[in-house]
C-alpha cells in the first residue's frame, strides 16, 4: 500500500487560540473576524506581528512585520499581547487529542505536525474522509480550525495544507504536482528563502515548474546541495520519514474475554481495575514505566475500537492506570453491550530513566538547591569561626 501522510496546521494560530480564550471568558467579538493581530505592546506600539487575521492580511499585514508599519496600514487595527503560556497549552490538548486517533504522529512547532495515516488508513473510507473527520473533531472539541495537507510524503503534504485557508483539507498527489503546485511562484516552496529565491530569479526560473524542470547541476552550482534539495521539492521527491517517538518495548497490555457480555459501566470499571493490576505488574517487574495507555473494547457484534492517551509522566502504578484507563473507556463506550475489554500500554521507558520534570518541578528544585547551598555555606562560616574561637562561640538555633 502507497504511503500517506497528513500535515495538519493550525489556521493563525496564535491568534485563534487568543480569540477561543476570550470568547470562553465572555468577550463579545471574534479577534478572527476583526481586523486584528498578535504582537507587541499596545501602549507602546513595540514588537512584531505574530499572528493576524484573515482581513488584517487584506491590508497588506504580514506576519514578522513591526506592529507600528501594521498600525499605519490599518489604523483600527485591533491588537492583543501574546500568551506563550495559554499557546502551549491548546498545542499539548490538540497532539492529546490527535494521539487518539495514532501514535504515529510527529510534532514540528507548536502549531502543526505530521501524521503517518498509513497503518489506520484500512479503519476509514478514504484519506480525505478521515481528514474531514479529524478537522471537524479538532473545532467540534477545541473551537479553533485546522488545514490538513494529504500526499505520499511530507513534503507534498505540508505544500498541500499551506493551499486556500482556513478550515480546508487538499490533496497534492505526485499526479496533481503539474496542476496544483507547479504554477506557484518559487517563494511558495518549502525551503526556498529569500536568498535563493533571488539567485533562482537571476537563473530566470520563477515558478515552482520552472524550477522542476531546470538543470539540477546548475543549481547545485549556484546554491549547492541545497540547490539540489530545492530542485527534489520542486519534483515532489521526499523519503524524510515521520519521526514518531517510537520505543524499543512494543508494550504491554491485557485482554479477557468476558464470560457474558456487559452492559453496565460499573461492571466494565471492575474488569479494568483487575486489568490494570495485571498491566502495573508486568511493567514493574520488566522494570519499565509507560508513556501511553490505551483501551480497546469488542462490542458483542464483534465490532473493535479502541481509544489511547499520553500520561504527563510516565508511570507503572496500578491507580494511574486504573484512572487512564476508566477515562478512555467513558470516552469511547457507546453503551453497546461488551464481550472483550483490553488495556495496553506502549511507549515503554526504563524505570531508572531519568524523568524530565515540568517547569514548577524545576523551579522547586532549583528553590532547594539554592536553599542547600546558603545552608551549605553558613555551616562553612560556623564551622571557621569555631576554630578559631572556640566551639561554644557559636552554635545553631533551634
Amino acid at each position: 500500500m502507497e504511503r500517506i501522510i497528513f500535515h495538519i496546521d493550525v489556521n493563525s494560530a496564535y491568534l485563534s487560540w487568543t480569540a477561543v480564550e476570550q470568547l470562553k471568558n465572555g468577550a463579545e467579538q471574534d479577534l478572527r473576524k476583526l481586523n486584528a493581530i498578535i504582537g507587541g505592546n499596545q501602549k507602546s506600539r513595540h514588537g512584531i506581528v505574530l499572528a493576524k487575521s484573515i482581513s488584517a492580511k487584506q491590508y497588506g499585514i504580514k506576519t514578522g512585520e513591526p506592529v507600528a508599519n501594521a498600525l499605519r496600514k490599518c489604523p483600527n487595527l485591533v491588537q492583543a499581547a501574546p500568551d506563550h503560556k495559554l499557546y502551549l497549552r491548546y498545542s499539548k490538548a490538540m497532539m492529546d487529542f490527535l494521539y487518539t486517533f495514532t501514535p504515529d504522529i510527529e510534532q514540528v512547532s507548536i502549531d502543526e505536525c505530521y501524521i503517518d495515516f498509513t497503518p489506520i488508513a484500512s479503519q476509514y473510507k478514504s484519506p480525505v474522509e478521515a481528514a474531514f473527520i479529524i478537522k471537524d473533531a479538532i473545532y467540534k472539541k477545541f473551537g479553533f480550525t485546522v488545514n490538513v495537507g494529504i500526499s505520499v510524503n511530507k513534503l507534498l503534504a505540508k505544500m498541500a495544507s499551506d493551499f486556500e485557508k482556513p478550515n480546508k483539507v487538499h490533496t497534492l498527489f505526485p499526479e496533481e504536482i503539474r496542476v496544483k503546485m507547479w504554477p506557484l511562484p518559487i517563494s511558495e516552496l518549502y525551503m526556498a528563502g529569500h536568498s535563493s529565491v533571488a539567485v533562482m530569479q537571476k537563473l530566470e526560473i520563477r515558478t515552482i515548474g520552472d524550477l522542476a524542470k531546470a538543470d539540477s547541476a546548475l543549481l547545485e552550482l549556484h546554491l549547492k546541495s541545497h540547490g539540489r534539495l530545492l530542485w527534489e521539492f520542486a519534483n515532489g521527491i521526499d523519503h524524510s520519514e515521520v519521526q514518531s517517538e517510537q520505543m524499543e518495548a512494543k508494550g504491554i497490555g491485557n485482554s479477557t474475554t468476558l464470560p457474558r457480555d456487559i452492559d453496565r459501566a460499573e461492571d466494565a470499571f471492575k474488569v479494568l481495575d483487575k486489568l490494570s493490576k495485571s498491566v502495573g505488574r508486568r511493567l514493574r517487574a520488566a522494570r519499565q514505566k509507560a508513556n501511553m495507555i490505551g483501551v480497546e473494547i469488542k462490542y458483542h457484534t464483534f465490532q473493535k475500537v479502541s481509544h489511547q492517551k499520553q500520561f504527563a509522566k510516565a508511570t507503572n502504578q496500578d491507580k494511574d492506570l486504573y484512572e487512564a484507563a476508566c477515562e478512555l473507556f467513558r470516552e469511547l463506550w457507546n453503551e453497546t453491550p461488551i464481550r472483550l475489554l483490553g488495556i495496553r500500554t506502549s511507549k515503554l521507558a526504563e524505570e531508572s530513566e531519568p524523568e524530565q520534570m515540568n517547569i514548577f518541578e524545576v523551579q522547586n528544585q532549583m528553590k532547594k538547591a539554592k536553599q542547600d547551598e546558603k545552608k551549605r555555606k553558613a555551616e562553612e562560616a560556623m564551622e571557621t569561626i569555631q576554630k578559631k574561637f572556640g566551639h561554644d562561640v557559636i552554635k545553631k538555633g533551634t
